[in-house]
């Protein structure tokens, strides 16, 4: 069966200052048990709470540059490059730069308020 998604849900974000969601895929917008795929637009100077997620996430650069926080280290990813954080690993995401960035990321399993186990 094909399903069109006419327009995304716009997902309430994490962090300071806001980042804006839209969730083209997932449990909000399509209901889907399987997958998330939402379009991230974070502004300069954004950061959220670490996490330690029972979902692993796909994020692809679009514009800008996002920071990576993991146990292991920071790592800068930027426009045309990818990253991946495997579930169970605690994570923190940030986009310093003044240009904030603007990327895709999937989740599989799907994001889920109940399964991305934030920090205090």
């Amino acid at each position: 069966m094909v399903r069109i998604i006419d327009r995304p849900a716009e997902v309430l974000a994490e962090g300071n200052p806001p980042k804006k969601i839209l969730e083209f895929a997932g449990r909000v917008s399509s209901g889907s048990k399987d997958i998330s795929i939402a379009l991230m637009r974070s502004p300069g100077g954004w950061t959220e709470p670490g996490q330690t997620p029972e979902f692993a996430e796909y994020s692809v650069v679009l514009e800008g540059m996002l920071r990576v926080t993991t146990r292991d280290g920071t790592h800068d990813v930027r426009k045309g490059q990818a990253v991946i954080v495997e579930s169970g690993e605690w994570v923190q995401y940030g986009t310093p730069l003044p240009e904030g960035a603007e990327y895709i990321s999937v989740c599989v399993p799907p994001f889920s308020a109940d399964t991305v186990h934030r920090d205090p």
